[in-house]
């Protein structure tokens, strides 16, 4: 804290901590919008319905159709 002080990017020890939680809190938010963001879309997907098996060719020919389709 003390060479960001002396070589001027902050005036002082204390406006280093405000900076630090100032940009903690501003991560905490980030992460509680990203688990919201998850959970909705978790939610969105049980309530899609029973999913399917499905294999990793199957999933490919179905991709590759659906962009045929689309042209």
């Amino acid at each position: 804290m003390q060479a960001a002080v002396e070589n001027g990017g902050y005036a002082s020890n204390s406006e280093i901590v405000r900076d630090a939680l100032r940009l903690w809190e501003q991560r905490e938010e980030m992460r509680l919008l990203e688990l919201a963001r998850l959970k909705q879309a978790y939610d969105e997907g049980m309530a899609s319905g029973a999913g399917r098996e499905l294999d990793g060719m199957t999933l490919l020919g179905e991709l590759k159709a659906e962009a045929r389709e689309r042209g």
